[in-house]
């Protein structure tokens, strides 16, 4: 059955269905970058609120900048803008379908659709999931790349910009001008301070086109920290395939482990729902929380997706169930990563790590490991280099940190062991490759990627530690290396 409003009440009664009226959804948030992720997640939470009759004045206007969100739109217009989640957990299997998006903006050149619905008085959240590497940060300093050329295009066309941050000034550089008040920006992506993140890369660019603008941005708007947590593969066959058996026909359905975290700063300028009666944890402790996830289970993701796309294993729970892999990952996890890593009022790192392995071995979340590696020149330096510098310091352990480097590497070279080809899977696959191949004579020269190390290559206890991985690996493989370093 065709996945529409009036077709709700037809459903198979085990699926749950909105109880409130959608046509009493007012819209509150924009987001941008409608992906799985967030519609499993803040969607989710939203449509759990309304189930509750609560803040029917919140709803979602789906929103995008990319090719892929114009394909995603027309999808999502053709069904009510509807979704079906589908919880994948061993010995239980359950389906939602969610309603708290109300409409998706056309995706077109200059975004004007975008500004225009961004400056509307009602909008008073303005949030994205861009990916790690959208913010236009520097991956080695984190400072604000003013040099890109999305950046040079929206500053020589501030009312047309390309870039989601050049929309949000647009819009509200028109909400100054017309009394309309400030918005909130919230970051939904995997990063460390992912809202102080959002506010530089917004704050940076109204500073190179109107800089009284930036100053009302910086003092009246509010960009609160958020650390956000599900694992939710990409949509395929398989995914659509176990819809189709629920009886329904969704162009676009989810599939997510049954496991959700969300931690937010209390910091929003005009008013917000009430997620914390939905499960959501506010507090001023954010950066613990963050911290934890993004060095064990992100940084622990890298790991594993790099060691079985080499090896040619095609899922994280694949990985999680050959024996070396998953023992290399938890002995760099245990001490290399938790040392550095603060408990929260949660869990201890341990048994956070405990709980993530778990979570990775889900044999029914079919999360690839291409769809994990993808941007790796995001994700190391965010997720997993941070725990060098850290181990480094503290003259921790760093070898197994190094290894993964070293893997990640021969990863870049573009081959598989067994000979097959990895396709290109990061915006710098072509200087990366490049980098890998020239570093099968001279290790060196990988970590001549200044922009991701730094200055970690002329650290002589790292550098020399991932000098050996590599030629290891280059010469005998990646098991052998990884049986190295267990029997350390």
């Amino acid at each position: 059955m065709r996945l529409v409003d009036s077709a709700l009440g037809s459903l198979d009664p085990s699926i749950l269905v909105p109880r409130y009226d959608r046509s009493r959804l007012r819209p509150g948030i924009v987001h941008i970058g409608v992906g799985n992720f967030h519609r499993a997640h803040q969607s989710w939470y939203l449509h759990r609120l309304f189930q509750a009759g609560l803040d029917l004045d919140w709803a979602i206007v789906g929103a995008g900048v990319r090719p892929y969100d114009a394909s995603m739109q027309l999808k999502l217009r053709a069904q009510d803008y509807l979704t079906t989640l589908v919880v994948r957990e061993p010995g239980e299997s359950s389906a939602e379908v969610v309603g708290s998006m109300i409409d998706y903006l056309p995706v077109e050149p200059g975004n004007g659709a975008l500004i225009r619905q961004m400056t509307a008085p009602e909008i008073r959240i303005v949030s994205l999931t861009v990916t790690e590497g959208g913010y236009y940060a520097d991956p080695a300093t984190g400072a604000f790349n003013a040099r890109h050329p999305d950046i040079h295009h929206d500053v020589d066309n501030p009312d047309s910009p390309n870039t989601a941050f050049g929309a949000m000034v647009a819009a509200l550089r028109q909400r100054r001008a017309r009394g309309v008040g400030p918005f909130t920006g919230q970051s939904c992506d995997n990063l460390q301070g992912n809202g102080r993140m959002l506010r530089q890369a917004v704050v940076s660019l109204a500073a190179l086109t109107d800089p009284e603008l930036a100053v009302w941005i910086d003092t009246h708007c509010t960009f609160p920290n958020s650390m956000v947590d599900c694992i939710v593969p990409a949509t395929g066959p398989k995914e659509l395939a176990l819809a189709s058996e629920l009886g329904i026909d969704d162009a676009a359905p989810v599939t997510h482990e049954k496991f959700r975290q969300w931690v937010i700063e209390d910091r929003f300028c005009a008013g917000r729902p009430a997620w914390e009666k939905v499960g959501a944890a506010f507090t001023d402790a954010v950066h613990d929380y963050e911290l934890m996830k993004i060095r064990i289970l992100n940084g622990g993701h890298q790991l594993v997706a790099n060691a079985g796309e080499v090896c040619g294993i095609k899922t994280i729970a694949d990985c999680m169930a050959d024996p070396a892999i998953r023992a290399y990952v938890g002995k760099v996890t245990h001490e290399e990563i938790v040392p550095h890593v603060r408990p929260v009022e949660q869990f201890k790192p341990d048994e956070y790590a405990q709980l993530i392995a778990r979570r990775f071995s889900n044999p029914l979340i079919v999360d690839t490991t291409r769809r994990v590696a993808f941007d790796g020149s995001s994700r190391h330096p965010g997720f997993l280099i941070p725990s060098i510098r850290d181990g480094l310091r503290t003259d921790g352990s760093v070898r197994g940190l190094a290894l993964a480097e070293a893997i990640w590497a021969r990863y870049c070279q573009g081959t598989r062991e067994d000979g097959s080809t990895i396709e290109p899977n990061d915006p710098n696959w072509e200087q990366l490759m490049q980098s890998a191949r020239a570093a099968r004579a001279d290790p060196a020269r990988w970590l001549r990627l200044r922009q991701f190390y730094g200055e970690l290559g002329d650290e002589p206890r790292f550098a020399s530690a991932f000098a050996h991985w590599l030629e290891l690996i280059n010469h005998r493989g990646v098991r052998p290396a990884l049986r190295e370093f267990l029997g350390d």
